[in-house]
């Protein structure tokens, strides 16, 4: 079975804008990133698209099997098998579900961007990788037991939106909250994203040991993120706002 993460952010909070990089700078990394997790998806057995992987129970069989090779078994990973030890970086890759990808992929094409721009390249590429890893290092060592495979980007992006949190606390982030009927608000960062690390606190405390969310690895992740930020950033200022380019035909201050 495979924890699919991204129904926690889906289902509480829809994050669908933020302030943007200003105009003519690119983000690859982050680009990147979504674009393999979306050709790696559609190419595995977890899209149902490739007709070699047959269909019914041949797909279904194809499916455990992927998830357990490339995803997270906690109770084998302390083993000492060198691949296992590998896992952790290879399920930050694969995605369950077609939900489970758009969720993780909105929320990173959101967020990756501007700490894209803030952090570098390479300082956001290695953050990425080492943050998810970690994430579910955590989640297999205080679930050690479990048999279930656990997939997904969830954890590297909660870094992203931990280190985004205090990298632009006021950035403008436009949400859909489901008690106001999905209506379209904009608030800033330092209320929207402790909101959702809340709730992946509450939803922790009440997840059971079958397969679901894995809100453990959510919640270390956010705060390796918030951590690290913090601590590479901590003596620079933080940048409040992103200045927008004058319109054209207007001097430039």
């Amino acid at each position: 079975m495979i924890g699919n993460w991204s129904r926690s952010a889906l289902g509480k909070v829809r994050t669908l804008g933020a302030a943007r990089p200003p105009r003519g700078r690119t983000a690859p990394v982050t680009y990147t990133l979504i674009t393999l997790c979306c050709v790696l998806f559609l190419l595995s057995p977890a899209a149902g698209l490739n007709p070699a992987y047959g269909g019914g129970e041949e797909l279904l069989a194809a499916q455990r099997a992927y998830f357990r090779r490339w995803g997270v078994i906690p109770a084998e990973l302390f083993e000492g098998s060198p691949g296992s030890a590998l896992t952790p970086a290879t399920a930050l890759f694969v995605h369950g579900s077609w939900v489970h990808l758009l969720g993780n992929m909105l929320f990173l094409y959101v967020f990756g961007a501007m700490t894209e721009e803030r952090m570098g390249r390479l300082q956001f590429a290695l953050f990425y990788l080492g943050c998810g890893y970690l994430a579910l290092l955590g989640y297999a060592a205080a679930n050690d037991h479990s048999q279930q495979s656990l997939v997904g980007a969830s954890g590297a992006i909660s870094a992203i939106l931990g280190a985004f949190l205090f990298l632009f606390p006021r950035a403008r982030v436009t949400s859909l909250l489901p008690f106001l009927l999905f209506l379209p608000l904009r608030f800033p960062a330092w209320l929207v994203l402790p909101f959702w690390a809340g709730l992946q606190w509450m939803a922790a405390g009440r997840a059971g040991d079958g397969p679901g969310v894995a809100y453990l690895a959510h919640l270390v992740g956010f705060g390796l993120g918030f951590a690290f930020a913090w601590v590479r950033f901590g003596r620079t200022t933080r940048v409040k706002s992103v200045p927008v380019a004058a319109p054209e035909g207007e001097n430039q201050p």
